[in-house]
């Protein structure tokens, strides 16, 4: 459940489900259960969990700052990308109403996922108060990080 931002500052991680729509090689729309998460040790990363919490799910890891940036201009030149999406007014969502997430894995395949800007806007803001854009190097767990490379595992 989504708590108030008031909270989010004394967590150490924020789950934020909500729905999004994928389109994948040129087929309609599908509805699809998935999460934002962040946690506080790693300051600079969201994680998109496709299928959660309903089923195993697939999980993406990019840049906050990707998410963000992607709200106001198309950002992303690699496997994520995020960009603002425009509708007409005839009947439609109004401008910026939606974020385009455009997905690409090793093997070339893509998955086109539509997700509500307000609720992207909603979960960034819960980030913020968690970790303040800018103070991310003080929230780095160096220790885990040195582990990890060291270890060649999660």
């Amino acid at each position: 459940m989504i708590q108030p931002l008031a909270d989010a500052a004394g967590e150490h991680s924020i789950s934020f489900p909500l729905e999004i729509d994928v389109t994948a090689a040129g087929r309609p729309p599908i509805p699809l259960p998935a999460e934002f998460r962040y946690e506080r040790s790693d300051p600079y990363a969201v994680c998109l969990a496709l299928g959660a919490p309903t089923t195993a799910s697939v999980d993406w890891v990019f840049a906050r700052s990707l998410l963000a940036e992607g709200l106001r201009r198309p950002a992303g030149i690699g496997d994520v990308q995020v960009t603002p999406r425009r509708h007409s007014a005839a009947g439609h969502p109004s401008p910026s109403d939606t974020v385009r997430i455009l997905l690409r894995t090793r093997d070339g395949a893509a998955a086109t996922l539509e997700v509500r800007a307000s609720a992207v806007t909603a979960f960034l803001r819960r980030t913020d108060v968690m970790v303040a854009p800018g103070t991310e190097h003080h929230h780095l767990d160096l220790d885990r990080v040195t582990t990890r490379l060291t270890a060649g595992g999660p």
